[in-house]
């Protein structure tokens, strides 16, 4: 199995973990006399063998990740904290552009007046570059995913 296909079973068995519990909240309260849909216990059960299964597979994700190595040297783990750097960094930016974007309400002109005090253009352009150099990463890690095995 490739890491790829692996992070696609990820996602499921997190996807069927949530809708797991949200079926086991539905049924462990019923009115008093009526019967639950579905046994709590069995899904809760269910959801036990699932979180086992889901956290086998992160750990093989994290292994392999740690372990993988890629044509400029590099591991998959250290292009993924190098994503997660550029992500968080992205974000601050289009933050602060928003922040300085906002308008603040004012209900007559004798009220205090705000004005932005940075420029947000350059900001911008700071913020497409990253995003640029984001979907390149994600360009590389993508491609890597489908060629790494999974680790056991």
């Amino acid at each position: 199995m490739t890491l790829a296909e692996a992070l696609l079973i990820r996602s499921d068995l997190q996807k069927n973990l949530a809708q797991l519990k949200v079926r086991i909240a539905n049924n462990v309260k019923v009115q008093e006399g009526d019967l639950p849909s579905e046994n709590p216990n069995e899904l809760i059960k269910t959801a036990e063998n699932l979180v086992y299964e889901l956290a086998t597979l992160i750990a093989r994700i994290h292994r392999t990740n740690a372990a993988a190595k890629m044509e400029s040297g590099e591991t998959m783990l250290s292009l993924l904290v190098k994503r997660d750097e550029l992500e968080m960094r992205h974000k601050l930016i289009i933050d602060a552009i928003e922040a300085a974007h906002s308008d603040t309400e004012r209900y007559s002109p004798r009220e205090i007046r705000w004005t932005a005090t940075i420029a947000t253009a350059p900001l911008q352009r700071q913020a497409d570059e990253i995003a640029m150099q984001l979907r390149k990463l994600n360009t590389v890690i993508q491609a890597n995913n489908w060629q790494i095995q999974l680790l056991d």
